[in-house]
């Protein structure tokens, strides 16, 4: 491992309106050491979705608030730096939530694994991850579209 510390944002204050850089603070730490059973995941891609925006409010929610001085929330994918887990290899590749940090610790629980070589690790942030899954349930749920009718899709930036 070449570097020597870990890099998180944290979320120095919350946000009236939308989102300024004194809301968010960076923050260097030492790398977490995995115990048994844990694996140390580095982060590669972290997604960016309009969802951060309500974690970092602390209004009722049906998702719990980012504490203040904790790093910010977020889909990952992480290579596996070092395992103590059984299920987890070095050098495999996972879908994981461990935020806006260079390296998070993880029980295994909830992570996808994406192999030891994925082709375009990114897309499990974007169109085939959450993100493509929310737009094409909102399509068929929402939309329903029937045959014969015009579609128009449109970025929902």
């Amino acid at each position: 491992m070449t570097d020597s510390v870990n890099r998180r944002i944290v979320l120095a204050s919350r946000p009236v309106g939308a989102p300024v850089a004194e809301n968010f603070r960076l923050e260097s730490d030492t790398i977490p050491t995995p115990s048994e059973g844990e694996i140390l995941l580095r982060s590669v891609y972290l997604s960016l979705d309009p969802y951060m925006r309500g974690r970092m409010s602390d209004a009722k929610s049906y998702a719990d608030p980012v504490a203040i001085d904790e790093a910010m929330v977020g889909g990952t994918v992480c290579q596996v730096i070092e395992s103590k887990h059984p299920n987890f290899a070095q050098g495999e590749w996972v879908l994981a939530f461990t935020g806006w940090q260079d390296y998070g610790l993880s029980n295994g629980e909830g992570l996808i694994k994406m192999g030891t070589n994925p082709a375009n690790p990114s897309y499990a942030l974007g169109v085939m991850g959450m993100p493509g899954f929310t737009a094409y349930m909102g399509l068929l749920d929402i939309g329903q579209p029937k045959q014969g009718d015009t579609l128009v899709v449109a970025a929902a930036t």
